[in-house]
């Protein structure tokens, strides 16, 4: 199981994520390698704010900002305004500290 940034940055070496990996992290992690149409599958039907946050970065990526900001409100979080290297590091931090996001 993946319990840190450096671990899940590392796993993006591999075929696959981590299994056991709740969605988000796991899109995350599919976002990580390009794959937005894989890391969109996985969130847009999970219902936590955990997901809509992922989802938001994911329309961010997209360049779809109005769509992201919808999807920023739904995970009661701020539009993201800084990178987008930065913003998934972010995400990654919060999701793996088990904070609430």
């Amino acid at each position: 199981m993946v319990v840190s940034v450096a671990d899940f940055r590392a796993s993006l070496s591999g075929a696959a994520p981590a299994p056991g990996l709740v969605p988000p992290l796991a899109a995350l992690w599919w976002a990580a390698k390009g794959q937005w149409d894989q890391a969109h599958k996985i969130v847009m039907n999970e219902e936590t704010a955990e997901a809509a946050w992922v989802h938001a970065y994911l329309h961010r990526v997209e360049g779809d900002l109005g769509n992201a900001g919808y999807w920023y409100r739904q995970a009661g979080q701020p539009a993201a305004k800084d990178s987008l290297e930065t913003e998934w590091e972010r995400i990654a931090s919060a999701l793996l500290g088990g904070g609430k996001t």
